[in-house]
């Protein structure tokens, strides 16, 4: 549903199942932003984000986890893998919007 919602707003939009599936689209796109959920099989959100951050390709990107881990303490730890931002689940049309515009 997220991805129609994004693409209806007029984003390009690619679906990776897990984390190393992301990161090999991520290194083959090269997007403007990756959201990425933190429970993801095999390499978690926070590895998705450490890799993205030390690639100098993708040290750019715009890194938002979207995630059902939202207490205080998986916030900062989002943070400190390199997301820009974080959004709970199910985050609003709204907030994606303004965490979109706002960059990283």
């Amino acid at each position: 549903s997220m991805q129609m919602l994004l693409e209806m707003e007029g984003h390009a939009v690619i679906v990776a199942g897990d984390g190393i599936a992301g990161l090999e689209k991520a290194r083959s796109e090269t997007p403007d932003v990756v959201l990425c959920d933190l429970g993801l099989p095999g390499l978690d959100g926070y590895g998705v984000a450490r890799a993205l951050s030390s690639d100098p390709n993708l040290a750019e990107v715009h890194r938002v986890a979207l995630s059902g881990y939202a207490l205080p303490e998986d916030v900062a730890r989002a943070k400190a893998a390199g997301f820009h931002h974080h959004l709970a689940k199910p985050a609003s049309l709204d907030k994606l919007r303004e965490v979109l515009a706002a960059g990283p």
